[in-house]
Order: C-alpha cells, then structure tokens, then sequence
C-alpha cells in the first residue's frame, strides 16, 4: 500500500511560500486563542470552590433559643466528608463547648452534627464548621445562635477553608496535568496499536504516562494542605497521608497509582514486542495476533479503571442518577482521551515526516469520528444533569463554562471537517499517484522495447559493415535496463563512453579512499555523522513541505490539537466549579430559609471615592449588602468614573472584619457580571456588628489603592 511521502510534490515555489505564510497565520491565530482562554481560566478559577453549600442549621442562623441544645445539626446540598473537628462550637469567651465529635446523622451524608456539652450557659455561640465534598472540594463556613439572649463574643473564627493560595495553584496544575497525561497514554497507545506505531508516538504515550504519575503523586501529597487550608509547608507532614487514604478522594489517588504500575507493564509490550520488526513479515503478523487480543482486553480494563478514578471522586459521583452518571463519564473521559491523544500522536507524526499509510490515516478519522459522536451523546446527558435548566446557562458560572466549552467543540469539529476533507483529497491524490506511477511505467516499458529493437537493427547493419567499436557500442546501448533515450546512447562514441565510465570508477575509489581516512579519525567521523544527520533532516523537512496534501493535513490536525489543549483547561475548571444545579438548589433553600425576613431591613450602600493618582484613576465605587443581616448576604460593587459613567478597573478586592469581635478579615470573592458591576451571591456575616470594608482599587499595572469604611450589621 503506498505511503504519504511516495506522493508528488506540490506546485511551484510561490504556492508553497503562500501556504507557509496561511500556516503561519493559523498558528498565531491558534495561539492567541489559547493564551486568551487559559488567562481566562486564571482569573474564573479562583472562583470555582464551594460545591457542598450549607441549606440549613439547627438552631438557625442568627437565632435565640429558650433552653441549650443537645446537638447542633447542619444540612448540605450534597454529601460532605467530615472529620473529628468539622465542626466546632464556640462559647462568648472563645472556649469549645462541643463533645469533639462530628458525623451524619441517619446515615445521610448530606447532614453533620455535633454534640454539646450540658448545661451550657446564656450568650452568643459561634458554630465553625469545615467538610469536604463528595466530589473532592473543601468548603467552609461559620454561624451564629444564642441562648436565652444575644451577648457579646470574643471567639475568634478560623475554619481553615480557604486553601492556601500557593497550594491551590499547584493543585490546580496538577489536576490539569492529570487529565492531559491520561488523554496522551491512552490516545497514544490506541494511535499505536490501531493506526501507525513510531517513536514519535511513543514518547507520546510515555510522556503521558509520567505526566499523569507525577501529576496524581502531587495531588496525593497536596491533599492534605489543600483541604486543611495549610501552607505548602504541609506536603511534609507525611503523617497526614493516613486521614488523606481514608477518603475518597485519597482511595481514588491511590487506586490510579497502582492502576499506572500495570499500565507501565503495557506499554513496554506494546512498544516491544507488539510493533517491533523482525525483517520477516510472517513471524511478525503472526506474533501481533498473538498479542492482540491480551493488549486489546488488558488496555480496555486499564484505561476504564483509570477513567473510573476521576468518576467515583467528582460531579459524577454526587447527585441524582449516580448510578448511570459515573459509567457515562467514564466513556466521556475515554471519548476525550481517544480524540485528543490521537490527534496529538497523528500531529506528531505528520511533523516527523514518519511514513503512514493512508489507510492509518482513515482508520484514525472513523476513530476519531466514533469518539466524537460518543462525547456529544455522554456531554449532553452530564451537562442536563449538571445545569438542570435553561436559565442555569446564563445565570450559573457553571454554565457559563459550559458554554464555552460547547463553543469550543464546535470550532474543533469544523476543522476536524476540515481534517477529513485534507484526508479526501489525499487519498484521491495518492491513488492518482498510483495510476500515473502504472501508466508511467508502461509508456517506459514500451519506449524500452522500441529502443532495443530499433538498437538490435542497427547493430545488424553495423556489424555488416565489419566496424567493430560501432557494434560493441550500439549492442551496450541496446540494454532496456536504461530510459527509453536508446538512440541517443546509439550516437555516443564507445571512446567516450569508457571516459565516463572511468570518470566514475575514479570519483567512486576516490569517496571510498576519503571515507577509509576518517575512520582513523573519530572527531572527523563524529562531524560527517552529524553533517549527515543534518542533511537527512532537511531533505525530510524538504519531502514533507512539498507534499501539499500532507502538508495541509498536518496543519489542520495542530490546529485541532492546539484548540483541544484550550478545550481540555476548560473541562478542568468545569470539574472544579459548582455545578448548575446544585447552585440553583442553594438559592431556593436560602430563600426559603426561616428567619431570613425577621426584620425588614434596607440594603446597606456605601459610596467611595477612590484616586489612585493618574487622571484616568479617578472614579467612585458604591458597595451594597444585601439584606444586611448576619448569615447569608449578597454584595454588589459598581465602579464609576466622575461622571457617573460605569467603568471597568483591571482588579476588585474587598474584605470584611469585626475587630470587635476578632472575626476577619474575611475576603469576599468578586465575579464580574458587566461593565463597572461586580458581584458575590452568597456572604456569611456570622453576627451583627459594626464592620469594616476594606476596598482595593487597582486602574493599572502599578497603580491601586485601599480605603476602608464602616457597614452596620443589624441583629
């Protein structure tokens, strides 16, 4: 079957030069889309926290009870993980009053109680508590009731939610290392085993197996911090691996890991013996289907299990239908691995100027095609079961994401289109290739044949005339092993003939000799190996850019993978924020939580001014909290220029403190939602007070300012 580099090459040298300028142009258009989008997802991820959100509590927030409870319970919008100290009760002096142990209540891992001790006196008592979701989040929170009557309270909260900044990072990276470390293994290895095996591919396939060990190792050891809300100091602390193995999340890291250890084992047999040559065509195909079905069925179970460890730890594992989600995200994660994996192995190959037969090439598009079709049926169920409605696309940072996320598959699938109609026309050009090779072939056969007979008659009559040198010559000319250029051959002198030839055989002894030398000479010998390396590399690079077919393929498959790189950062954040629905369900709850309209209290608004110097620094922001009463509030922040004209500022930070009562400061989230507006849903005052808001402002680079000012929290 004839290869990619057995076709002819492109047109003249102008048409080449255009299509370098059109690749290059795609690859500055490619590139700045995904510098775009992953800035982007620097600034949405640092949202993308709470999942498990608190509905309830028993006594209620801000609440006066008669007599002390027995326990105070707590109630999730989706299971949590608890440990000993989740939750902790506070006194008016700062002093613990809880039993020190936390767990469900009925078994619902949806709940958490903790128990309190007797007799407890009147006063204010701040509940802390701190929990890990069922799909692996930390979150946290606090709250306020009291007995008999309100009182005043030193305790000072500290739930150790929030994770470090430096952990959080690297957790991030590692996360989206592990997913493109799985999508490499397993794409690579299916490229090699179904569609073209090379060393490009391989180190695909490797690469991404290390990436994804060293990836999952990382999150192992980040664990503990990362839910704790320590600092990076924490990896250190090994002793914490134990609580983190106990969990979910930690049995999930773990099970990849030894699922990685035989996916090593796999590799090396595929890259080994499985695609390895013996010279003898016979021995290979029978040792290849002898190892075919062990590779298939081993490689199926490996990347499931693989698969199944991000599906029994995240949005796939809570929530409604779990039982049919976590299989379905399964072949979703596989669907992605198979596409990108195998895009990015067929993009490499194409680059290395590797050989592949076509027919490699359009059994990687029905694979592809295959995989597609499984993530559009597998993302339509998760993105109804994540968002729930229509309203939650536009109105939830979760559907947002998804949003562009479908865009996304959107551009990958039309240049995928693209891809396929490159894959057309090489074909087509290749069986061209074919048939004017055949024709080719036969116009010389027959040109051969003329020339020996016409040569054949010649010589008969030369040889009657008795010259000798003629016929000797006219005879070697007679050969059909030369072009069909017989006549010509005819007319050369035999003298001149036996010139060239002597030319030749001395050019020939004189290469031979100059190569004798520099084997005595091992830096002589090192430079014409690296001449050498070099030159190959140039006529490759040269075959493979003249190939135009070839050459257009390969353009339009690193533009897939380049956009598929944006995609899978994007299915990252996806993964890490609060799912549509589960948002959606959290704003009824509150709503309808008792006690939330106690007090018909207006917004707090807060006007100030701010200059940060520069004329264009100039402006006033207003801050509003809504309604202004311990537990949950929403805050708005609306930037304006001296006109009163809504402006956008590079950067929105705001805090809050009761130094009163030495809570605080706490740092509120923003999320942008237009020109000049910033927005946080959900903000827990845990009790009344005079506090303190702290807004940074910053217009530039270099240029930011902070001012403070006083907000009254009525009982």
């Amino acid at each position: 079957m004839p290869s990619l580099t057995s076709l002819a090459p492109a047109g003249p040298t102008a048409t080449r030069s255009r299509t370098t300028a059109t690749a290059r142009r795609l690859m500055a258009i490619c590139g700045t889309l995904l510098a775009a989008l992953l800035c982007a997802l620097s600034v949405g991820a640092s949202s993308a926290s709470a999942h498990a959100a608190l509905t309830s509590t028993d006594p209620a927030d801000g609440s006066v009870v008669k007599t002390a409870p027995r326990e105070v319970t707590l109630n999730f919008s989706e299971g949590v993980l608890l440990s000993g100290d989740s939750v902790r009760v506070l006194d008016p002096k700062g002093k613990r009053v809880d039993t020190g142990k936390t767990a469900h209540v009925g078994g619902k891992s949806s709940t958490a109680a903790a128990g309190l001790h007797s007799g407890l006196p009147d006063g204010t008592y701040t509940v802390a508590w701190k929990a890990v979701s069922e799909d692996s989040h930390p979150v946290s929170g606090a709250f306020t009731f009291s007995i008999g009557a309100p009182s005043k309270t030193t305790a000072k909260v500290s739930t150790g939610g929030e994770s470090d900044s430096t952990v959080g990072t690297l957790y991030g990276i590692g996360r989206y290392a592990a997913y493109g470390g799985f999508a490499a293994l397993v794409g690579g290895c299916v490229f090699a085993g179904l569609c073209r095996s090379s060393r490009p591919v391989r180190k695909i396939a490797v690469g991404g197996w290390v990436t994804v060990f060293t990836a999952t190792l990382l999150l192992l050891l980040l664990r503990g911090p990362y839910t704790d809300g320590e600092g990076i100091g924490g990896v250190l602390d090994l002793g914490r691996l134990g609580d983190v193995l106990s969990t979910k999340p930690g049995a999930a890291l773990l099970s990849r890991l030894l699922l990685l250890g035989a996916a090593a084992i796999f590799l090396a047999v595929l890259f080994g013996s499985y695609t390895r040559r013996s010279g003898d065509a016979e021995v290979d195909a029978r040792r290849r289907q002898d190892l075919a079905f062990g590779l298939g069925f081993g490689g199926t179970v490996m990347a499931v299990g693989l698969a199944a460890t991000w599906a029994m730890a995240e949005h796939a594992s809570v929530g409604l239908q779990r039982q049919l989600a976590m299989p379905v995200d399964v072949i979703h994660l596989i669907a992605v691995g198979v596409w990108m994996g195998g895009l990015a192995s067929l993009a490499v190959t194409l680059r290395a100027g590797e050989p592949i037969e076509r027919a490699a090439v359009r059994r990687f598009s029905r694979l592809a095609f295959g995989s597609v079709v499984a993530l559009v049926v597998t993302g339509l169920y998760q993105s109804w079961r994540q968002v729930g409605s229509w309203g939650a696309l536009t109105d939830t940072e979760y559907g947002r994401w998804l949003l562009v996320k479908v865009g996304l598959v959107a551009v990958l699938v039309g240049i995928a289109a693209v891809s396929r109609r490159w894959t057309g026309r090489l074909t087509d050009a290749t069986a061209e290739a074919g048939a004017e090779k055949e024709t080719e072939a036969g116009t010389e056969a027959e040109s051969a044949s003329e020339a020996a007979s016409d040569a054949k008659a010649t010589t008969e009559a030369r040889a009657e005339a008795g010259t000798d040198a003629e016929t000797a010559a006219a005879v070697k000319a007679a050969q059909p092993a030369r072009t069909g250029a017989a006549d010509a051959a005819i007319d050369t002198p035999a003298e001149a003939m036996s010139a060239k030839a002597k030319s030749a055989a001395a050019k020939s002894g004189e290469a031979k000799s100059g190569e004798e030398s520099d084997d005595g000479d091992p830096v002589r010998a090192a430079q014409l190996a690296r001449q050498r390396a070099a030159k190959g590399k140039a006529t490759t690079r040269r075959e493979r850019d003249a190939d135009r077919e070839r050459s257009g393929l390969r353009r339009s498959v690193i533009a897939e993978t380049v956009v598929a790189v944006v995609l899978l950062a994007v299915a990252t954040v996806l993964s890490g924020t609060q799912p549509g629905r589960a948002e959606t369900e959290q704003a009824g709850a509150a709503a309808t939580q008792p006690g939330r309209d106690r007090l018909n209290v207006d917004p707090v608004s807060v006007l100030i001014p701010y200059n940060t110097g520069p004329k264009s620094g100039r402006g006033k922001a207003v801050v509003m909290i809504e309604p202004a009463l311990p537990g949950d509030n929403a805050l708005h922040v609306f930037t304006t220029d001296l006109a009163d004209r809504p402006v956008d500022v590079p950067e929105v930070k705001l805090s809050l403190t009761l130094g009163s009562k030495g809570i605080g400061p706490l740092r509120i989230p923003l999320e942008r939602l237009s020109t000049g507006h910033w927005s946080a849903r959900t903000v827990q005052l845990p009790m009344a007070g005079t506090w303190q808001l702290s807004l940074t402002v910053r217009t530039s680079d270099i240029d930011q300012v902070t001012e403070t000012r006083n907000v009254k929290v009525a009982q």
